[in-house]
């Protein structure tokens, strides 16, 4: 799936080449002022709390439409009002049924840092992003050498953006540590069959250092799942998928951490 994603992607970002460079989109940025997401992100942490990435997704390829009735600034708003940490979006079109609209709109009706979440692989989508507002992007290690994750990585951050590095298992994880960002996501979601397996986290956490602030992706279902991942030192998640599925995603974060105090 991954490698499908990818294609379709690098095919995407030909398309976009065409008509747009790296210099037109700086050069429509105005007034941003960065929201800075590591940082929202090291104060829920240093203050013991819980802190939640709330994800704007619509469908996604294992799951299919997780909800119909979408709009990306209504969940945004609902989210922050309801105390997420920051605000992931999907922005693939092609099989997460995103788009960039959705991160403009919904970074537009909050005051929290927002992600955007996609598959950034090009100079070109890291400009697009920062023309875009994105006080992050997500930089996954399995689909980039090296070298260009480096390069990635250094342009976001000469944007003043910050970067979620996204890591599957212990390969990406060396990967990773060449890297200046402090913020490393642990995917539990195996990328050749879409099992999940929150194992994943306890495992790879158990190498990461203390200097860098992990997070905790996929198959957060409940506070029992919170708690076992709080247990074993982790205490920043990115959930979507169980609050996508419900009338009110708000209520449904609202929900989920009042029962994760309880079990305090």
């Amino acid at each position: 799936m991954l490698k499908e994603i990818l294609q379709s992607k690098r095919a995407q970002i030909e398309r976009l080449a065409k008509t747009r460079s790296i210099a037109s989109f700086e050069g429509e940025v105005e007034g941003f002022k960065h929201r800075n997401f590591s940082e929202k992100l090291t104060r829920s942490e240093q203050s013991n709390q819980i802190g939640v990435i709330a994800e704007i997704k619509k469908a996604s390829p294992s799951k299919g439409i997780l909800r119909e009735n979408f709009e990306a600034k209504n969940i945004a708003r609902l989210y922050e009002n309801n105390s997420a940490a920051c605000i992931s979006v999907l922005t693939d079109e092609k099989f997460f049924h995103g788009s960039i609209e959705n991160l403009i709109l919904a970074r537009q009706e909050v005051s929290i840092p927002v992600l955007r979440k996609d598959f950034i692989i090009d100079p070109l989508q890291v400009a697009e992003s920062y023309a875009m507002h994105a006080d992050c992007i997500l930089l996954i290690a399995a689909a980039l050498p090296i070298s260009l994750l480096l390069e990635l990585e250094s342009q976001a951050l000469s944007y003043g953006m910050d970067c979620l590095l996204e890591v599957h298992d212990e390969g990406d994880l060396e990967k990773v540590m060449s890297c200046k960002s402090n913020l490393i996501g642990i995917n539990n979601r195996n990328l050749e069959d879409f099992s999940v397996n929150l194992e994943t986290s306890l495992r790879l956490n158990k190498t990461i250092p203390k200097t860098k602030l992990v997070i905790s992706e996929s198959g957060i279902k409940n506070s029992k799942d919170i708690k076992l991942l709080t247990d074993n030192g982790i205490r920043t998640f990115l959930i979507g998928e169980i609050f996508m599925r419900q009338d009110c995603p708000g209520h449904a974060l609202k929900k989920l951490l009042s029962s994760c105090a309880e079990s305090d």
